[in-house]
């Protein structure tokens, strides 16, 4: 083997040898530098005869090439080496769920959400909302709406008292938002259209009730309402709320002190395990009450029953917030889960809207 083949053999072997990039500079500098192996014999090309250097000269220059045709390979190499072992070492999993952005952290919860849904619809229907105190007097809560002395909501094991005054009268936490509408009636003159949402109280607990309940009123009143008016109105409603395109509604008799007629409301709907389905199938589930407002209420609000008319509703908001979003327990609406309220919760940004769909 020449000196030529061995010097290359040996600068191979050091360049393979290399484990980083100050060691390749290393081997380059030691061949190639001004004082490198290869570098020293390309210099002696001067001193040569002619006929030496036509031999000598392609084979320096050869070996000058492949030796640096080697340094890059191998820097190549251990770059890409190095870049894969930085690759591992801060290997980011692209696969994990983005972090929540502080907007999507906040959650709204469902009883506030069906309120600006049922705000929504009747807005667009004319209607405004009215509000009202929670703690009531015997008067607004009962008497003006027609409830005679001796009616079991008067007593303690249905409604929650406070300790009576100097004057022996007792206030109490009102049992329903209707109050509301006797005070609006006494403010405002005809034509009346309001909702009245609220927290309303009574003394049950069980899987579908619970002493804090929220409940929403509809009160009209004008010279010439109607049933047939109050029966358009719940049928877009609730064709509105449970986002279905038809709802087929019917009427059942029933008896409330503050209307008459009084009558229950049920929607056609279908059961498919916990599920409720409206707008389809054979079964038939209560919604919400409603009537004709009682002359006796339309006279204790100081207007008169020979002129003016009117119908009332009013429906249990956690009640149709389960049914439309399947939520099983009542009692979890209060518990303050956090993992149900991300689960059950809406987006802060995500209001309610009819043009897109309410809950889309």
């Amino acid at each position: 083997m020449s000196d030529l083949e061995l010097l290359e053999r040996d600068i191979r072997a050091a360049i393979d040898g290399a484990s980083d990039e100050a060691a390749i500079e290393t081997v380059r500098v030691a061949a190639l530098g001004k004082k490198g192996s290869v570098s020293d014999l390309l210099k002696g090309l001067g001193a040569m005869t002619p006929d030496e250097r036509k031999v000598m000269g392609p084979a320096l220059n050869g070996l000058r090439d492949r030796v640096s045709e080697a340094l890059l390979a191998r820097r190549a190499t251990l770059k890409e080496a190095g870049l894969a072992a930085r690759l591992a070492s801060e290997a980011v999993d692209v696969t994990l769920p983005l972090r929540a952005s502080p907007l999507e952290q906040g959650r709204i919860h469902p009883i506030s959400q069906v309120i600006d849904e049922i705000t929504a619809i009747f807005g667009d229907l004319g209607f405004a909302v009215a509000e009202g105190p929670d703690i009531e007097t015997d008067d607004y809560n009962f008497t003006a709406l027609n409830f005679p002395v001796g009616h079991p909501a008067r007593e303690m094991h249905d409604t929650f008292f406070f300790n009576p005054d100097e004057q022996g009268e007792r206030l109490l936490l009102r049992t329903h938002t209707s109050p509301v509408q006797m005070r609006t009636m006494q403010t405002q003159k005809p034509p009346i259209r309001i909702i009245a949402p609220g927290r309303t109280y009574r003394n049950d607990s069980d899987q579908t009730h619970t002493p804090m309940f929220h409940q929403v009123e509809g009160l009209v009143i004008d010279t010439s309402s109607h049933i047939g008016h109050l029966k358009w109105l719940l049928e877009e409603f609730c064709r509105a709320f449970f986002e279905v395109e038809k709802v087929e509604m019917r009427m059942r008799p029933s008896f409330f002190p503050f209307t008459e007629p009084s009558m229950e409301v049920d929607i056609r709907c279908k059961r498919v395990g916990n599920e409720v389905r409206f707008g389809e199938g054979d079964d038939w589930l209560e919604i919400l009450g409603c009537g004709m407002v009682h002359p006796n209420v339309i006279r204790f609000a100081g207007l008169d029953p020979d002129v003016y008319q009117g119908f009332a509703f009013g429906m249990g908001i956690d009640r149709i917030a389960m049914l439309k979003y399947g939520m099983p327990d009542l009692r979890a609406f209060f518990d303050a889960d956090q993992r149900w309220l991300n689960h059950y919760g809406f987006r802060p940004l995500d209001l309610p809207a009819l043009v897109g769909g309410l809950s889309s």
